[in-house]
């Protein structure tokens, strides 16, 4: 791996005309960035041109996963697949205020199916930035908006394999515009972190669907007993074991005018625009390899969230409206084995209830870290209890083995 890794750097060296790789020791600006989606550990391959003109930083993470699936009223069966494969570039360019960052996916469930006339999601983000000090930080380009804690984290710097139900049903994902960040962090006293962001509101790479409708978003970021020990907001789990407890407590808002698809910025095309209102709270506490993790979620929209296929009255598409919350706990021993146990639980509005169940969620996992959240064996058992309006219900369990590795 690492003869690879140092030949991937002579190439890039010479292709960058006499690139050099940045010093272990040195600043190589593998800053924290509030609003990218990322995990970090370590540096990657960092490469900075001798007149310090520019700087590129390189990483990938690959996420395979083999899982066992009992669905209730189906025959029972495997499933193996790459659930992601990223890779991401970043750094700046003339002066390390101006930065970029960009990610690519290749797995299938990344990109999603080929169909006909739509784009091929390869790009995840493509996002440039700003930053005139420590505490402002700019953005404009395709990144994940500042939305639920769960959501905002890397999916590789997750506890258990997936997220949770709520976070497939109300979270605001990414999209393409403004953003504007304040921080106002500390390590050992009180923290305040201001995010917003105005967006199209149609989700990543949309093309040929322009509206009279922005998605404005605001969210408000509490650290009550000082921020946690490297950016250990975004990660789950209290992998630092912090000396001392620390808390965030968070509120986000978001208004999407006239939103074109199912989920805002996620799902299939509505039959006729509707706005929605998504309510996003969380709260998390790490203290010495514990950690604790709640949250709420509420959609709502001003119309009916129904719409109908105006060629076709029994084909109708809905906005997923209802309220949630997750609760989420786990430790992590000092051998670096973690458990984690997880309930979520589910409602959806009257509106829609008899198109859409009720549902909740049991996970129960085990993770082994070999190097963090960067190279993990994860292991988990989840049971979902769907509950339909006629009053019938139904039980879907899997078991599955994944790990994660990247740099």
């Amino acid at each position: 791996m690492m003869r690879y890794g140092w030949l991937l750097c002579a190439l890039l060296v010479t292709g960058f005309g006499k690139a050099q790789v940045t010093p272990e020791n040195k600043n190589t600006n593998d800053l924290h960035l509030a609003s990218l989606p990322y995990y970090n550990f370590g540096k990657g391959i960092g490469i900075t041109s001798p007149d310090s003109l520019f700087q590129l930083n390189l990483r990938f993470r690959i996420q395979n996963r083999v899982t066992y699936l009992d669905e209730e009223g189906e025959k029972p069966a495997y499933d193996g697949q790459i659930r992601r494969l990223r890779l991401r570039f970043d750094g700046f360019i003339g002066n390390p205020k101006f930065l970029y960052a960009i990610q690519l996916s290749f797995a299938p469930g990344d990109v999603g199916e080929v169909r006909e006339g739509e784009n091929l999601n390869i790009v995840r983000d493509a996002v440039v930035f700003y930053r005139p000090n420590k505490s402002w930080i700019f953005s404009f380009g395709q990144t994940k908006l500042p939305g639920n804690r769960q959501r905002v984290n890397s999916s590789g710097a997750l506890q258990l394999t997936d997220r949770t139900i709520n976070n497939a049903k109300f979270n605001i994902d990414r999209d393409f515009g403004f953003q504007a960040h304040y921080l106002h962090e500390y390590q050992e006293r009180f923290s305040y972190v201001v995010r917003t962001a105005v967006s199209t509101g149609e989700g990543r790479n949309a093309t040929g669907q322009a509206d009279d409708g922005v998605a404005l978003t605001g969210k408000l970021e509490l650290y009550p007993l000082g921020s946690f020990t490297k950016d250990g907001t975004f990660f789950e789990g209290d992998l630092m074991r912090e000396t001392t407890p620390k808390l965030l407590v968070s509120g986000a808002f978001q208004q999407n005018n006239q939103a074109l698809r199912t989920g805002g910025q996620l799902g299939d095309d509505l039959f006729e625009p509707r706005t929605m209102k998504t309510l996003m709270l969380d709260a998390m506490l790490k203290y010495n390899g514990w950690a604790v993790m709640g949250a709420y979620f509420s959609r709502d929209t001003p119309k009916s969230p129904i719409t109908v296929d105006p060629l076709d009255a029994t084909r109708v598409r809905y906005v997923y409206t209802g309220s949630g919350y997750d609760a989420q706990a786990s430790y992590l021993f000092p051998s670096h084995y973690e458990i984690i146990g997880r309930f979520s639980s589910q409602r959806v509005s009257k509106s829609i209830e008899t198109l859409a169940p009720n549902t909740r969620e049991f996970s129960l996992g085990v993770t082994k870290y070999l190097w963090e959240h960067a190279f993990k064996l994860q292991g988990e058992v989840n049971y979902d209890r769907l509950e339909y309006f006629d009053g019938s219900t139904k039980g879907n369990w899997y078991v599955r083995f994944q790990i994660e590795m990247g740099i």
